[in-house]
């Protein structure tokens, strides 16, 4: 038998969520509004720069603010894109054994370690920089690529052993186990099947340090400014202070300094989802 709902006590969810969406819409009109408007003066002819209303759309748009980036920007870039690899590559090498010693290994100090890199974490970057640059100075490395890859991967190394570690305490211990009976030692078991299973950790730790290795300028700053080698968010400093006027120039730079990131957030973002949040619930 077939049971009806009188319409006057169906649920309003369909009558009420309408302005949820718009309000949800709005927001994030408001809050991309910059991003737009960056790509719209990026287009935007320097005689129309000045123009009282300016235009919300580029009527007359010219790509000679990329013309002149792709002439005096693509070593930046291409500095940054090192950088950023190396960063990555360091970050993961590091992290990802730390965090399945303290996941599955127990090590005596184990939370006295993650309270440590936790702490780490709340430092401020000028501080470490500051370190860093008188340590660089005693041994060479300064205005090197190898020393700013060291001095970023201090910033994502105790994120990504976090991260690790709470995505690594979810693998069945069972697995361990079997792979232990079978005479595989914890060197193999991590490489064999930790690893490989923690997938999603990796592709987050590997995203954030990436992103934060290429917006990275107060290290860049301080460690690599003068230098022959210099990233995209120095690249950007210097083409403001050479070209205040030429804002179609500098904003097509600060265009192309974002593609980057933008692509590998969205292509990663069911990774990072899952990385993320792993370690948040246990059975």
């Amino acid at each position: 038998m077939t049971t009806h709902i009188p319409t006057a006590s169906r649920p309003r969810r369909g009558r009420t969520t309408w302005w949820k969406t718009a309000t949800g819409l709005a927001l994030t009109a408001v809050m991309l509004f910059p991003v737009y408007w960056m790509l719209n003066v990026s287009l935007t002819r320097d005689q129309d720069m000045r123009k009282s209303p300016p235009d919300l759309l580029p009527l007359h748009g010219t790509l000679a603010g990329y013309r002149t980036v792709l002439d005096e920007q693509v070593p930046y870039l291409g500095t940054s894109l090192v950088i950023g690899l190396g960063t990555v590559a360091l970050t993961v090498a590091l992290s990802a054994p730390a965090g399945y010693a303290l996941a599955k290994l127990r090590p005596r100090g184990g939370g006295v370690l993650s309270f440590v890199l936790l702490a780490a974490q709340m430092i401020p970057g000028i501080i470490m920089a500051m370190g860093f640059y008188a340590i660089y100075l005693q041994l060479g490395l300064l205005q090197s690529i190898p020393g700013l890859i060291v001095a970023d991967s201090t910033l994502a190394v105790p994120f990504g052993v976090l991260i690790f570690t709470a995505f690594m305490s979810g693998i069945p211990g069972e697995l361990l186990q079997a792979a232990k009976t079978d005479g595989a030692g914890p060197l193999r078991t991590f490489w064999s099947i930790v690893l490989p299973m923690s997938r999603n950790a990796v592709v987050t730790v590997s995203l954030f340090t990436f992103l934060w290795s290429w917006s990275d300028f107060v290290f860049a700053s301080t460690l690599v400014n003068g230098g022959a080698h210099e990233p995209i968010t120095l690249g950007i400093y210097h083409y403001i202070g050479n070209n205040n006027q030429e804002w179609n120039a500098i904003m097509a730079t600060a265009v192309v300094a974002s593609l980057p990131a933008a692509v590998i957030l969205v292509l990663a973002q069911r990774y990072v989802a899952a990385g993320v949040t792993a370690g948040a619930v246990k059975d």
